[in-house]
């Protein structure tokens, strides 16, 4: 084979241009791509490596003489086309939430589960951006000592609810400064009964509440990290807040370990070593992950880990990564990576 026959569905949005560009960057063999999206995007001209490609209408017959097919468009729009694309033979990667807790579909992050994409059946799963950033950092120490449990807020930038949220933060926060009045449209939620200002003004909500009184998001932490990690025992609790940041999220993990004898020396070796880790950890000199520093970079940075002062064998960690590429389109393509040199590229038989 010269190449593949790449598809991203939903290239037109915020992490579908993203994809696009992960895989400008990729090592992967591309033979072509084709562009999918609804039909008011269909015409659009995008590039792909200074070539133009037309945006197509998505319809399940986009996916004949397809290898590959990224997902980014939404749940609803995933559960219609992606088993379209697997039968007619289109390996997909898939980014929204439709098929995570699917005991049939694997949910990988290369750093922490790759040979879970031996099991595939034609989908895998891409986590929560949240999630990704948090279990590429806890995975190493996992590894060294256990993990017992795992408490963690979220500060999340606003592109996780896509172009929209990017744009009413900017026209809010211009109509705050100025003292004009603005209407929220998009956030907490788009979908949900209330709209409230971002600018200047984090936001508890992230995804619609749950009848425990947790968010969607909230549960999709809990239990996406219990899966890629493969361990129900796991205690995970978190909040998740949407903060005025564009780009890149944020979060503070408490966690506690099942063996004794860590130290923050040895876990700051363990993260210096770790697959997609930055550690960036001098208190002394002010260095610690910053959001601004980590927006277009495909590594999730680590720092201000310290022991917690009142329980035992339990430390703390802040760690930032872009959520629109290792928290979404990098991880996508990088699973497209790993597929190809596992010799996995293919839908079963």
């Amino acid at each position: 084979m010269n190449g593949y026959r790449v598809a991203v569905v939903g290239a037109t949005g915020a992490v579908g241009t993203r994809m696009i560009e992960m895989l400008e960057q990729s090592n992967l063999p591309i033979a072509s791509v084709k562009y999918l999206a609804s039909k008011r995007s269909a015409g659009k001209i995008l590039k792909f490596k200074k070539q133009d490609i037309t945006v197509e209408e998505l319809v399940p017959e986009s996916f004949e003489e397809t290898d590959l097919a990224l997902f980014s468009a939404g749940g609803g729009v995933s559960k219609k086309f992606a088993p379209e694309a697997v039968k007619r033979g289109a390996v997909v990667v898939d980014n929204t939430s439709a098929f995570r807790m699917d005991p049939e579909v694997p949910l990988v992050v290369p750093e922490v589960n790759e040979k879970a994409l031996y099991r595939h059946k034609g989908l895998i799963a891409n986590p929560n951006c949240s999630t990704i950033q948090m279990v590429v950092a806890l995975e190493p120490l996992r590894k060294a000592f256990g993990l017992k449990k795992v408490i963690v807020t979220t500060l999340q930038a606003v592109s996780g609810a896509g172009n929209r949220a990017i744009q009413e933060l900017h026209d809010e926060t211009e109509a705050v400064l100025k003292g004009e009045k603005y209407e929220p449209e998009i956030l907490p939620v788009a979908g949900d009964k209330k709209h409230y200002q971002i600018a200047f003004n984090p936001l508890a909500q992230i995804d619609v509440f749950e009848d425990d009184g947790y968010t969607h998001e909230e549960w999709k932490m809990i239990h996406e990290t219990k899966k890629i990690m493969s361990n129900e025992n796991i205690q995970v609790t978190a909040t998740c807040v949407r903060v005025p940041v564009a780009v890149a999220h944020s979060e503070s993990v408490w966690f506690e370990l099942e063996k004794e004898g860590a130290t923050v020396s040895k876990l700051q070796e363990i993260l210096k070593k770790a697959p997609g880790v930055v550690l960036e950890d001098e208190p002394d000199k002010q260095i610690y992950p910053q959001a601004v520093n980590a927006a277009g970079k495909k590594d999730t940075f680590v720092g201000r880990v310290r022991p917690d002062q009142e329980q035992p064998n339990a430390f703390h960690l802040y760690c930032v990564s872009d959520n629109l590429l290792k928290g979404a389109a990098w991880n996508s393509v990088q699973i497209a990576e790993r597929l190809h040199a596992l010799d996995l590229l293919r839908v079963p038989k």
